[in-house]
């Protein structure tokens, strides 16, 4: 640390200054011409002041090092791509301090009250602090950080300097994400489109609302948000899909004793490639593939998972629904003649939905039904009439 003089580009809105390569010229509400924040729009003003500085541009090549040794450090790929090019440029030392007399919240530079910490650094450090720093942090760091897209350059490129500086391990991932925008518009509170997630809840359930934004959310580009959207994701993924899968698989006509079926191997006898299918049976060789998909269904979820790729787990989870709806519709297990045997011994594996391995549940009692899954979702008049006022 030390002090100088720093004279730059500073946007007030986000407490920072900016360089040259991140700013364009736009028109003022008065038609003059003026420099914006190229990532958010807000308005730039050239500034000049005496603050204490940390001297980032020394941590450059480690910063570059530390990247480069962890590829997986700041994920999705995009933004990884996006902090090396930060790197590739030209890194100013950082201005820590603000004048007091311009900034007179936050907390004052130890001896020297006529400087305030810059916002960016006390909040950052309370990630320490809040877990017992200097004493107590070992159990909880490096830290994982979720952050928006709009504040990557305080976590991945001012933090991990920081941490560096005074002898810390970087964050061990920084996870990333978009933003949503409403009708493809950017969510503003003059503009009235903010979306309230209460009502949200209220209107499509928590599990819902939930599973929309999950599915929907990718976290490499922002994603619209409006409500037809939501009405067919959830109805044809929840309430049609699943729901109707697990009305069709558990209803007292094809399973009267209400117990979890057993598989039989006999059924599906064990082949090397579903090809082989073929004379074996009433099983096809689309339904090894789907037996197949089944068993995988498992790993490929977590590895979506650990990778922050909820949408994509998500995404298998459906296509293993819909291809389980297909196999049914194949099979019809409503037409089966439960009293002759072999008819039998074919639909208790059609609604046991085999995973390829043991299943613990094979001859429990079912448990008591306990009404609809998922709702269906209706277009109220009240939102009829205001998505014509918008």
């Amino acid at each position: 640390l030390y002090k100088g003089s720093y004279e730059g580009w500073y946007c007030t809105a986000e407490e920072c200054f900016l360089p040259e390569s991140q700013l364009a010229e736009r028109r003022d509400a008065q038609g003059r011409l003026c420099k914006v924040s190229l990532e958010t729009g807000h308005q730039v003003h050239w500034t000049k002041e005496e603050n204490y500085m940390f001297r980032l541009s020394a941590f450059r090549d480690p910063l570059w090092k530390w990247l480069q040794k962890n590829p997986h450090a700041i994920s999705p790929n995009p933004f990884y791509q996006r902090v090396l090019r930060w790197l590739e440029e030209d890194l100013p030392d950082l201005s820590v301090s603000r004048e007091s007399s311009r900034l007179q919240w936050g907390i004052p530079v130890p001896g020297d009250p006529t400087q305030t910490i810059y916002v960016w650094v006390d909040a950052l450090v309370n990630y320490l602090s809040v877990v017992g720093y200097p004493t107590a942090h070992g159990e909880w760091w490096p830290a994982v950080h979720i952050v928006g897209k709009d504040i990557l350059k305080f976590h991945a490129v001012y933090w991990p300097a920081l941490l560096m500086a005074v002898g810390l391990r970087p964050p061990e991932r920084i996870l990333v994400h978009s933003h949503w925008t409403v009708c493809g518009q950017k969510m503003s509170k003059s503009l009235g489109n903010v979306v309230d997630p209460f009502s949200c809840m209220e209107q499509y359930t928590v599990d819902g609302f939930r599973y929309f934004l999950l599915r929907q959310g990718v976290p490499e580009r922002d994603c619209d948000y409006y409500h037809e959207k939501v009405l067919k994701v959830v109805n044809s993924e929840l309430a049609d899909a699943l729901g109707g899968l697990l009305n069709r698989s558990t209803a007292l006509s094809i399973n009267p004793s209400n117990t979890y079926p057993c598989f039989s191997e006999s059924c599906f006898p064990k082949i090397s490639d579903s090809r082989e299918a073929k004379g074996t049976g009433r099983a096809s060789a689309e339904d090894y593939e789907f037996l197949a998909s089944m068993a995988s269904l498992p790993l490929q979820v977590a590895d979506y998972f650990e990778g922050f790729q909820i949408y994509k787990a998500l995404e298998c989870i459906t296509l293993c629904v819909r291809q389980t709806n297909s196999f049914f519709q194949r099979h019809r297990p409503w037409k089966l003649n439960r009293k002759d045997p072999d008819e039998q011994l074919w639909l208790d594996p059609i609604i046991h939905r085999y995973s390829g391995k043991p299943c613990p549940f094979e001859g429990r009692q079912l448990g008591p039904d306990t009404g609809i899954l998922f709702h269906r979702l209706e277009t109220s008049r009240e939102h009829q009439r205001e998505t014509k006022k918008l």
